[in-house]
């Protein structure tokens, strides 16, 4: 079976392509590397560099290669850009999302797996959160998900085409041997930054200590990269299996807050973070925790690595050696 895997010069997407490969798939990776790095896709990965905003590009890569499912990663992840950009972050993930499809319809591919996010909720009414909670996104990143997710409701409708929806809550880590991890330009999240930090002997920022959360700042859901690449491999057993149109949570059913990210941070490293405490970024909900039972009950998801010690472990053991 050959997978196209979108974004595959990224974090998750590299991790995702190397699971592959070690599954026995063949894979095609499409980037631009605008944010993505060549040197991160894995060897045994067919590579065609493009932008999935020139439809030229994209019909080519259908019309030259066998596909049979996509795992569509590339988008831009920036909560906070989105409210500086947001027609930047609509043109690039609902563009390049849809003219895949037309591809796929075009080329009758079937299935579709599309990396979505916790953040079509936004502040969410009840935590955990169900897949059926009222989706509110509270920035442009989460809309655009939103979108591109009703857009696959419409195809599966229409053309039959399958797909699952997989919310990530925060993804995180890295692989445990420390050979592959997170690199992003602009980095955002707050693990990398903290130990970024400490690596550079550098100031940490902390947005937002007046959260409505029990310290004050803001509570997450993390998920481990290992565990969350092997939720797409179920998705695809469960397309194959059973075709139709899925949404699911992946996350953990945990929450954090960054304080105790921070705490785990300055454990794992035997050093302590010089904070600078600013304000909270502007659509930054309070707190995100998963309901993760139907991705339990129908992809038999158990997450295995993600515990906040193993994430912190494997995220500073990357960054140390790739600083």
């Amino acid at each position: 079976m050959k997978i196209l895997v979108t974004g595959g010069a990224g974090y998750i997407g590299s991790i995702m392509t190397k699971k592959l490969l070690d599954e026995g798939f063949d894979v095609i990776v499409a980037d631009s590397l605008e944010r993505g790095y060549e040197d991160a896709i894995p060897k045994g990965a067919q590579f065609l560099k493009g932008d999935l905003l020139n439809n030229q590009f994209v019909e080519e890569l259908f019309k030259n290669n066998t596909i049979d499912s996509v795992i569509h990663f590339a988008g831009y992840i920036s909560m906070a850009e989105s409210m500086e950009n947001p027609s930047m972050y609509f043109t690039n993930n609902v563009s390049t999302s849809l003219l895949v499809l037309e591809q796929m319809r075009k080329y009758n591919v079937a299935n579709f797996i599309f990396s979505s996010t916790a953040g079509v909720y936004g502040n969410p009414k009840h935590v955990p959160i169900p897949e059926d909670h009222p989706k509110n996104p509270t920035n442009p990143y989460g809309e655009s998900k939103l979108m591109v997710e009703k857009i696959l409701s419409w195809y599966n409708s229409i053309f039959h085409i399958n797909f699952i929806a997989l919310r990530y809550f925060n993804a995180c880590g890295a692989t445990l041997d420390g050979s592959m991890g997170e690199r992003h330009a602009p980095e955002t999240h707050i693990i990398p930054n903290a130990i970024k930090a400490l690596l550079n002997n550098t100031e940490f920022k902390l947005f937002g200590t007046d959260y409505d959360t029990p310290d004050g700042t803001a509570v997450r859901d993390y998920i481990h990269v290992l565990d969350l690449v092997g939720a797409h491999v179920a998705a695809l057993k469960k397309l194959s299996q059973t075709p139709g149109g899925y949404s699911y949570n992946i996350g953990t059913g945990i929450g954090h807050s960054n304080k105790e990210v921070i705490d785990m941070v300055q454990k794992v490293s035997g050093k302590k973070l010089n904070i600078a405490h600013c304000p909270r970024r502007p659509g930054d909900a309070d707190k995100l925790v998963a309901d993760p039972s139907r991705a339990k009950n129908d992809l038999h998801f158990l997450p295995q690595h993600s515990d906040l010690e193993t994430i912190v472990n494997t995220s500073w053991e990357w960054h140390r050696k790739n600083k």
